[in-house]
């Protein structure tokens, strides 16, 4: 992090780090002894002694979750809130599987390691830390700022609902749990940073097929798995068509200059042209890319047959599906129908927790906040807009027409992103520079 800024806040980045570790620490996973409701506490006394009035920091339980308000009234309460977003459940670890405890912070050789490292235990406690700085130093909002904390994100979202229809008169959302910078994976030096300002919409369809079965000795032409498995052979090989929007189009001309030669040269071809043969096949070879020109939808789970020797009855199987901002979820069934060209093949939308977004508009007041704090700590770093392939809080906001904007300060070699992932881990070295960040953007969006 060698072009970071040096450190002026000492104080809000020790807290920082003391309250991640303290976070992940708890076991805020869904479902038998979760640990979620603690460290909305954690967060919420951490608020109160650092200047919130206690009546403005709320804990509301939820099943076996709880989701956490907390309210900095500003000077002109006339002007719609800023919201910060984020949550506090993490996916479930296994300590089996882990080099190290996923639920015992470790800091170790520069990094933080636990489950909430980088999705999101850190990214909560450097806003709160920062908060906290802002009210130390002083700073009054015109604008009342309000930071929240859903607690089932990673799950079924029903928190995350709720604070988006409690806070549907929102100006706009800084959504903490999304966005971020790119570090170089050779020098460690930061290249980029990249806002979001659109998602993909999460979809599950579940496809039948039935049979009446019968005797595995006495093979019959109609069979439920080979009808369902020759279905989806025809799914996997159908490339839904490609697809730009203006925020897109400016991630693609704006990252292709930090890619290998090869994407990077498809990137910008498919910018100036998303019906490029060439480009759009290299993107589509390409784990990384495919998602970001397009729906594409993939076979996630399949069950089917009885008995060993029985000829099956029932066959199923699961499509997870990321539609393109824009296209509803009955439409993208319809045409995985017409693929599957089979009227054994019975469909079936099965999404729960997902809702269709459109992208947040490209306001300028945002977008200029954002370049104008980015430049103040790393002077010189590219900032420009990307899409998100999955699901976040922002879903909720853009439901209610809430502009929401993925916007975590935090830097990360994309090699060493393991969120979800085994010995998951976060650089302390962007705890400092985050929390400038902070201070700088804040008070440009609230004064």
């Amino acid at each position: 992090m060698a072009q970071a800024a040096p450190a002026q806040h000492a104080q809000a980045d020790a807290q920082a780090l003391d309250l991640a570790e303290k976070a992940i620490a708890l076991r805020s996973v869904a479902g038998p002894g979760n640990q979620t409701p603690q460290v909305a506490t954690l967060y919420g006394t951490a608020l109160v002694q650092g200047g919130f009035t206690p009546s403005d920091v709320s804990i509301t339980p939820v099943g076996d979750t709880a989701y956490l308000v907390a309210r900095w009234p500003g000077a002109n309460p006339g002007l719609k809130p800023l919201v910060i977003s984020g949550h506090m459940d993490v996916v479930e670890a296994r300590p089996a599987d882990w080099k190290r405890d996923p639920f015992t912070p470790v800091v170790e050789n520069g990094y933080l390691f636990g489950r909430g490292a980088t999705d999101m235990k850190l990214d909560g406690t450097i806003a709160i830390a920062s908060l906290i700085e802002l009210k130390r130093e002083g700073y009054r909002p015109r604008r009342t700022i309000i930071i929240e904390f859903s607690g089932d994100e990673e799950t079924v979202m029903k928190t995350s609902a709720i604070i988006a229809d409690k806070l549907s008169n929102a100006d706009l959302v800084l959504n903490i749990d999304g966005g971020g910078g790119s570090l170089n994976e050779q020098t460690g030096a930061p290249e980029y940073f990249t806002w979001q300002g659109a998602e993909k919409t999460y979809a599950d369809f579940q496809l039948t097929v039935t049979n009446p079965g019968g005797h595995s000795s006495e093979p019959r032409r109609l069979n439920a798995i080979d009808e369902l498995a020759a279905a989806l052979l025809r799914i996997h090989d159908h490339q839904f068509t490609p697809e730009l929007s203006p925020l897109t189009r400016a991630y693609f001309v704006q990252a292709a200059k930090y890619e290998d030669a090869q994407t990077g040269a498809a990137m910008k071809a498919f910018a100036a042209d998303p019906r490029d043969s060439h480009a759009i096949a290299t993107l589509t070879a390409n784990p990384a890319t495919v998602g970001k020109i397009g729906t594409t939808c993939v076979v996630t789970l399949v069950s089917g047959g009885h008995a060993e020797n029985a000829l099956p009855q029932r066959a199923e199987a699961n499509i997870n599906c990321r539609i393109f901002p824009g296209h509803p979820r009955a439409s993208i069934m319809a045409e995985l129908q017409k693929v599957a060209d089979d009227p054994a093949v019975s469909f079936r939308d099965v999404t729960e927790g997902s809702v269709a977004t459109a992208a947040s508009p490209m306001r300028p007041d945002f977008t200029g906040a954002v370049e104008t704090a980015m430049a103040s700590v790393y002077p010189g770093v590219p900032v420009f807009p990307s899409m998100a392939s999955g699901a976040s809080d922002s879903m909720w906001f853009r439901y209610h027409d809430v502009p929401s904007y993925g916007a975590s300060p935090v830097f990360i070699k994309e090699s060493e992103d393991f969120s979800h992932g085994l010995n998951e881990r976060t650089p302390i070295a962007t705890i400092p520079p985050s929390v400038d960040y902070y201070l700088a953007l804040l008070p440009i969006l609230t004064r």
